[in-house]
Parts: C-alpha cells; sequence; structure tokens
C-alpha cells in the first residue's frame, strides 16, 4: 500500500464512487444559458457584448475586471437577451449574461477535432498569454485565475508542479473519467505546465482507489516520451487533495499559515485544470464546457456529463430523469466541501463539478450535545487547528482571539464536523467566523494604504 500521504490530521470517509464506471457524455445544449460574471476568485468580469449581440462558442463576452480576475467566453451560439441579475445556487443576485441559443457555430481559430498535439511551443510568455486568454482558472474547487499562478512573484521559484488527481471527495468521478478518457492530453497540459514552471518535476498525484487511472497515466507518459512527469498513487484519505496537504504528500513540505504554495516551491494544478491548458494552448479553445459528475444513491441514473458553462441545473436533472421523489438535498460538489443548492435554476459554474443528491436519512443530524472535550477534532483537523477551541471562540464573538489561533487557515474541509461524537455543528460555526475574521484582516489591510 502506498505511504505517500500528508502528515496531520484526515479522516476516511467512505469513497462511494458510484458513478465510477459512467463514461462522460456530452450533455445535449439547453435552449437558453446563463453565464456569471463572478464565477472566479477575484474581480468579477465585465460584459463586452451588449443585448442584441449575436455570439459564437468561444468568444469573449466578459473582460477581467482586474489583475486577478479572468476571461469569460460564450459556451453556446446565439443571440445576447439580457444582462441583469440572476439568482445563483444560493439565491443571491450575480450579474449574468443571458444567451439564446442557435445553432452551434464555434469563433474562428478554435480547433474542435480529436487531433492530439504534442509538439508544445518554445515561448512561455506566449503559452500564458494563451492560459489568460482562455479564461482557463483552477477547476479543483478554488477558480483562482491560473496565469496568475503561473506567474509567481519576483525571488518565488518553483520547484515542483503537482497535478492534483486524487479527488478524494466522496461520490466525484469527474476528473477519474478524464484521466481515463482524456489521459493524453492532461500529460500534454502537465508537460506545458512544467516546461513554463522552468522545466521541473511534475508529478501526477493520484489516490490508490484508481488503479485503473494510475496504470492508463504511467502508459500515456511512457508512450508520449515526455521528461520530468512522474505518477504517485497517494494513500486513500480525506483531504488528501487539498492543496497544502498534496504538497506535505508529495514534496514533504508545510505552507506557512497565510502562505502562498510557491513559497515552499510548489505549483498545484487540477487534473481538470491541466486538460483546460492543454485546450488553450494547443488547440486554442477557452473553458466553454467541464465535466459535472451527477450522482447520489437515490439518483436512478448516475453520470459523469461534459456540460457547456451557462447550462441550468434544471436542464441537468431534467435530462436524467428529474429529481427523486425521496431526494431533500441536492448539494454542489461533494458532501464533505460543497454547498447546499438552494435555488435548482441557478447555472453550471466553470468550476462546477458534481451535482450530488441526498436522502432525508443521509442528512439528517443527530441532536447537538455537550462537548465531551475527546479531541477527535484536533486529531482529525488536516491544519493542525482546534475546532473545540474556535467552536467555542465563534460562539463569544471573539474575533482577535480566533485569528491569533489561525481561524483563517481553515480550509472547511469538514473533518472536525465528521469525527464529532458530540454532533456539534464545528463546520458552520467556524466558517462564519472564519468570513468574520478575513473581513476584519481585510478592513485593516485597506485601512493601512
Amino acid at each position: 500500500m502506498s505511504k505517500h500521504t500528508f502528515s496531520i490530521g484526515g479522516v476516511h470517509p467512505h469513497d462511494s464512487k458510484i458513478s465510477r464506471e459512467c463514461a462522460i457524455e456530452k450533455l445535449p445544449l439547453a435552449p437558453t444559458v446563463y453565464i456569471q460574471l463572478s464565477q472566479h476568485i477575484g474581480a468579477p468580469a465585465k460584459p463586452v457584448v451588449a443585448v442584441g449581440d449575436k455570439v459564437k462558442v468561444g468568444q469573449v463576452i466578459a473582460e477581467p475586471g482586474g489583475f486577478v480576475s479572468a476571461f469569460i467566453h460564450s459556451s453556446v451560439s446565439g443571440t445576447v437577451k439580457s444582462i441583469a441579475p440572476r439568482a445563483d445556487l444560493a439565491g443571491n443576485p450575480q450579474m449574468c449574461i443571458e444567451i439564446a441559443v442557435e445553432g452551434d457555430d464555434w469563433a474562428d481559430g478554435i480547433d474542435t477535432s480529436d487531433t492530439l498535439i504534442t509538439d508544445i511551443p518554445e515561448d512561455n510568455k506566449a503559452i500564458i498569454e494563451k492560459i489568460r486568454l482562455g479564461g482557463v482558472v483552477g477547476l479543483g474547487g478554488a477558480t483562482f485565475p491560473t496565469h496568475v499562478k503561473l506567474s509567481p512573484p519576483p525571488g518565488s521559484k518553483c520547484d515542483r508542479v503537482i497535478i492534483n488527481g486524487c479527488e478524494c471527495e466522496p461520490y466525484l468521478t469527474s476528473d477519474f473519467r478524464t484521466l481515463l478518457e482524456k489521459g493524453e492530453q492532461v500529460v500534454v497540459g502537465a508537460a506545458i505546465l512544467r516546461q513554463v514552471m522552468g522545466n521541473v518535476p511534475c508529478t501526477i498525484a493520484i489516490e490508490e482507489n484508481k488503479p485503473e487511472a494510475i496504470a492508463h497515466i504511467n502508459e500515456v507518459i511512457g508512450k508520449l516520451g515526455y521528461k520530468g512527469i512522474d505518477v504517485m498513487p497517494m494513500k486513500m484519505r480525506y483531504p488528501q487533495g487539498g492543496e497544502k496537504q498534496l504538497i506535505d504528500a508529495v514534496m514533504h513540505r508545510q505552507v506557512g499559515s497565510g502562505a502562498l504554495p510557491i513559497s515552499v516551491g510548489a505549483v498545484v494544478q487540477n487534473v481538470a485544470t491541466a486538460l483546460a491548458v492543454y485546450d488553450a494552448v494547443q488547440k486554442n479553445k477557452p473553458i466553454v464546457d467541464n465535466s459535472v459528475t451527477v450522482t447520489g444513491e437515490c439518483f436512478p441514473r448516475q453520470a459523469n456529463l461534459l456540460v457547456r458553462v451557462g447550462t441550468p441545473l434544471r436542464y441537468i436533472i431534467d435530462y436524467l430523469g428529474g429529481v427523486p421523489e425521496n431526494a431533500v438535498k441536492v448539494i454542489s460538489g461533494g458532501p464533505m466541501m460543497g454547498r447546499a443548492v438552494a435555488n435548482l435554476d441557478a447555472a453550471t459554474l466553470k468550476g462546477t463539478g458534481a451535482l450530488l443528491f441526498l436522502t432525508a436519512e443521509q442528512t439528517l443530524r443527530a441532536p447537538e450535545t455537550n462537548c465531551i472535550r475527546c479531541g477527535k477534532c484536533a486529531d482529525a483537523c488536516p491544519m493542525g487547528l482546534e475546532p473545540f477551541l474556535l467552536n467555542r471562540l465563534a460562539k463569544a464573538d471573539k474575533l482577535e482571539d480566533l485569528e491569533k489561533n489561525a481561524v483563517q487557515d481553515c480550509i472547511e474541509c469538514g473533518c472536525c464536523l465528521y469525527s464529532c461524537p458530540a454532533h456539534i455543528p464545528l463546520l458552520d460555526n467556524i466558517r462564519m467566523a472564519k468570513g468574520a475574521v478575513l473581513g476584519a484582516i481585510r478592513a485593516r489591510a485597506a485601512a493601512k494604504k
């Protein structure tokens, strides 16, 4: 058994990969898409189209609103019907570009063929510019603009690129299917990222519960002949795919409080991001679609779907047969870090990776009881925090003490909640406290300017 894993905390939920045998299937185009302008970390994009404009697939419809921002492209061809607020997954209004679908015409210069292109351009600046123009963002959850991550600040040096193929969240299988079905493109994408960062070593990390993917990617690396890329089988342990945990497991280096991965010489990109890099650099194809796992024991048809960005969730669900009668909760993402969907009329984002359907029995929380000071939450925390203490401080609204005890370092993985025998809603309370502390930190920084 592989010994590669992180050194602090973690839990072992059942992987529940019940959609792992479902090949990625193209979802037919919806009649209308709603493309949100704020779907990446940083400033929302600014629209460059107007109501009534005709657009093609891959055409720029919004440009970055700041340094940390990203281009957004039309995922369909058709007519812009509105640019207006629309409720997101949580029911909050977000500016969206509504496009009525008419055919499937792609913008000039985009290669939609399946031909694999393995010759990598030599100009790294041109590569990063293609990634920027393609609107590529991290697709492992954070949606951080990739071109920014590939342009580290002066004095920083990358020692290793890590491709995150762990997919440690229960139920999720879209990255697994991408490794099996688009392994060649992922490896070329990894080679591009490795070159851009100075031809440093590149490790593709895959959890050991995906032996087919491990074998396939090893075979692809051998076939394509790229040097400096290896596959590292990882121990099945949650949250193995967390950025800081992965760096610890692969490089045995710990990212400090508030620091970025580049501070220890690491650049981490998700499998789907590596594929998006391949598409942008080798095919001139921006992010217009992504793979979404639709799953849950109560859902009659498991699926991994290739979905155009901006597709309404209800359209996806209806395509697969509708919401099951015994489903009481829909989660965008996995059961550990995903967010409950309050609005099925919301549309997918670049970073949408899964829709999980749960029954009342699966979602019912046991009654909260008093903390028994067992320390299980602290043992489980992969960031070395003390959730029981943070919970007490949160209830007392002691922001200064919360910051001193590094609540801002919480990655919201849910290990504390999962391990608590008293059924205390630790994650809920700590998440809200973290938001308040980060707000105070930002306000303090702004006051100094």
